[in-house]
């Protein structure tokens, strides 16, 4: 059995060693992302003088301690940064050296043009095409994860209807012909993504070229969906599954697997298991995948990632959980675009899964996306879990 530090070697041999890249189309959303600290203690009024609230469960504490009273509590903008799960996974692919064009909401004014934050993005990317302004969140950081506040009112206007009239029917047309890898995302927040799927798949992928294409999906966080609303979703995956030439990813994170499987009807982690954290994870992916009929399922906690695929493989990959990042938001959409550019250039699904790991990993640390040069020397010498 290959060893962690074989299957980190090997995907980062195979990436290294890549003569070319493929194509791919991301949409539909855009965030600014503010990232904020909440201030514990004020030491003075610099900027820097304070001591921020580290974990979650104290932030909860003090707005609980608030009840029947009241409480201010101080907030740092730290930055704006361009943010919203497609920019953020496009980014990062386009940091690995893919050619990648973005639709969604990047744009500013009554004639759409980019909006500022989204330069460097843009820059990344070999095309960009704004159909909305952008949405906002605040993006508050934590050592034991984030809370992210969503206002998702412009982020409403990217309906099919939208991307036809903005973008053209043709030019989608041309984009996913080219295009190896479509990455759509965050249907939890987007009311047109159903709409966006029925478009491509009626319109768009029969007409496609016949070269196999993968469809990579983020649901992202359904917490706030009605089990019917998570049904009608799974069901049009398994349209897109159907579709000519298509592959399907679905792409969760711990707790959305949960409730997936709970909709489902699967009893995947059942209280009591003697199983570790890995083996329930994949058997989950496995699951899921087999009654959904898709092609791979990949669920990623902060632990680490675990896949199943159509093949019957299943794997888990144990990664470089880092108890003091310097920045969260973003690790899961990095970790999937590094487990898709993985997936479409070829490499083995535990490699795919190193792949994610070390992306978001590296991410984490940097509080940037990575190159394809620092992937590769982070999978080369990939740091244990802390």
């Amino acid at each position: 059995m290959a060893t962690r530090k074989d299957i980190a070697t090997g995907a980062a041999t195979k990436i290294g060693a890549l003569a070319r890249t493929e194509s791919a189309l991301v949409g539909f959303d855009g965030f600014i992302d503010s990232i904020i600290h909440m201030v514990d203690v004020r030491h003075d009024m610099s900027p820097s003088g304070y001591v921020r609230l580290k974990t979650i469960s104290a932030f909860a504490a003090r707005c609980a301690d608030a009840s029947g009273k009241s409480t201010n509590i101080e907030q740092v903008l730290l930055e704006d940064r361009f943010g919203g799960n497609g920019p953020l996974m496009a980014g990062g692919l386009a940091q690995l050296g893919m050619k990648v064009d973005y639709v969604g909401a990047v744009g500013q004014g009554p004639s759409l043009a980019l909006h500022p934050v989204f330069a460097p993005f843009a820059a990344r990317c070999r095309r960009v095409v704004p159909v909305a302004e952008p949405s906002t969140t605040d993006c508050l950081e934590f050592d034991d994860g984030k809370l992210m506040f969503n206002n998702t009112a412009n982020v409403q206007q990217v309906t099919w209807e939208q991307l036809v009239e903005r973008v053209g029917l043709d030019s989608l047309r041309a984009m996913v012909d080219e295009a190896s890898l479509l990455g759509i995302v965050n249907w939890s927040l987007l009311g047109g993504v159903p709409g966006i799927w029925r478009g491509l798949v009626r319109e768009v992928l029969p007409r496609a070229s016949a070269k196999a294409r993968r469809v990579f999906i983020d649901l992202s966080d359904p917490a706030k969906r009605t089990d019917g609303d998570i049904r009608g979703a799974l069901e049009q995956l398994r349209e897109l599954e159907a579709a000519p030439g298509v592959a399907v990813t679905l792409g969760l994170n711990l707790a959305e697997s949960q409730r997936i499987a709970s909709v489902l009807g699967l009893d995947v982690y059942g209280e009591g298991s003697m199983a570790t954290l890995g083996q329930r994870v994949s058997q989950a992916a496995a699951a899921i995948r087999e009654r959904l009929g898709l092609d791979c399922v990949v669920i990623h906690p902060r632990e680490g990632a675990g896949a199943a695929d159509a093949s019957g493989t299943s794997g888990w990959f144990d990664g470089p959980f880092t108890a003091h990042p310097k920045l969260s938001t973003g690790a899961g959409d990095h970790f999937n675009g590094g487990f898709a550019f993985a997936q479409v250039h070829g490499l083995a699904l535990e490699e795919c899964l190193a792949t994610g790991c070390a992306v978001s990993g590296a991410y984490v640390r940097d509080a940037a996306s990575p190159t394809r040069e620092r992937l590769t020397a982070f999978l080369g010498d990939l740091p244990g879990p802390e």
